[in-house]
């Protein structure tokens, strides 16, 4: 593996974004609006594809287009995405639609000869009782979480892919895993969402609403390491246009939090001083799950965003939800 990474990373090597074809899969998602909002100024010509305009699941649609506008730079970050709840009750929906979004795209990145590609995993595909701060060697080395073990298969699968085009072909194709990612864009709906967005809003409508208490799911026992969805498209930003020494980097901030010190955080930031109250006739999911980032802090990269200036910042963004009746899906 060693030589076939010196090649990838030798191969079609990434000095600047200027008058590059940079396509950005996903492109209206959270992390795909970040990674758009990070290219203001970088003179980068910006491919982006809604769905109605480009199904990612489909095969020949995909190809046609990649040939008709021949990326040079891919942000994969499309995907079939969502938190436990939904995770639990679509598995097939969710390893269905990724593995066909991910063999489309990097399959199509290879045969028309896409200079690099950054495709975003999960920190979900490690296993359950990996040693922690996790490492990128603990992938495959036990079971998975079985509440969200179609994702994370799926998840998988893209990583192993990227790997296998990288080793029999020299593509230079890399993979980012991070952890829970919150901030501007994220979706708030009361069914379908992630750890912060949910909290979040159930805080929320508690404040406004006069309640005494707010509930978390869980027992509020599991920990979680957060990153602000701005810092990990800066990452994967740093990424591209980094020698690439390995396949697969974790991008974290390395501390985690317990779901009740989250919780606490998030009524100071939303003001509201009742009661949290903890549900725990619904998952808990993986007690911890904190990511060893090591190897791309040796890059030179760390995130910025302080966690509460980062919760101050997904707070105002759903207040403007609020106001804004098109996005009010992301709120359900």
């Amino acid at each position: 593996m060693a030589e076939t990474n010196m090649m990838a990373s030798s191969k079609g090597s990434v000095n600047s974004f200027a008058g590059k074809k940079v396509w950005i899969t996903g492109h209206k998602g959270m992390l795909g609006s970040a990674v758009v909002r990070s290219f203001a100024n970088e003179g980068a010509k910006l491919l982006l594809t809604s769905h109605a305009e480009l199904d990612l699941t489909d095969q020949a649609a995909v190809l046609a287009w990649m040939e008709e506008n021949r990326p040079e730079l891919i942000f994969h970050v499309g995907a079939k995405v969502g938190g436990i709840h939904a995770n639990a009750t679509l598995p097939a929906d969710f390893l269905r639609d990724n593995l066909m979004i991910q063999s489309n795209v990097i399959n199509g990145a290879h045969r028309v000869g896409v200079q690099k590609l950054v495709f975003v995993a999960s920190n979900c595909t490690y296993p359950t009782k990996a040693q922690q701060p996790i490492s990128e060697d603990a992938l495959l080395t036990g079971p998975l979480d079985d509440s969200i073990r179609a994702y994370a298969v799926g998840k998988i699968a893209g990583i192993e892919l990227c790997r296998a085009y990288r080793k029999q072909y020299g593509c230079n194709f890399i993979s980012v895993i991070p952890p829970n990612l919150y901030g501007p864009g994220d979706n708030y709906h009361p069914q379908h969402s992630h750890v912060v967005a949910g909290i979040l809003r159930r805080t929320h409508e508690a404040k406004v609403g006069g309640k005494s208490e707010f509930v978390v799911w869980g027992d509020g026992t599991p920990r979680r390491e957060l990153l602000h969805v701005d810092d990990l498209a800066d990452a994967m930003k740093y990424i591209m246009l980094a020698p690439a020494t390995h396949d697969l980097y974790n991008v974290g901030c390395s501390h985690d939090l317990g779901i009740s010190e989250l919780a606490t955080i998030i009524a100071k930031v939303i003001g509201f001083e009742g009661k949290i109250v903890y549900d725990t006739s619904k998952l808990n999911g993986t007690m911890c799950k904190l990511l060893d980032s090591s190897r791309i802090r040796s890059l030179g990269w760390k995130p910025k965003i302080e966690e509460k200036a980062g919760l101050r910042s997904a707070y105002e963004d759903f207040l403007h939800l609020l106001q804004t009746p098109e996005a009010r899906a992301r709120i359900g």
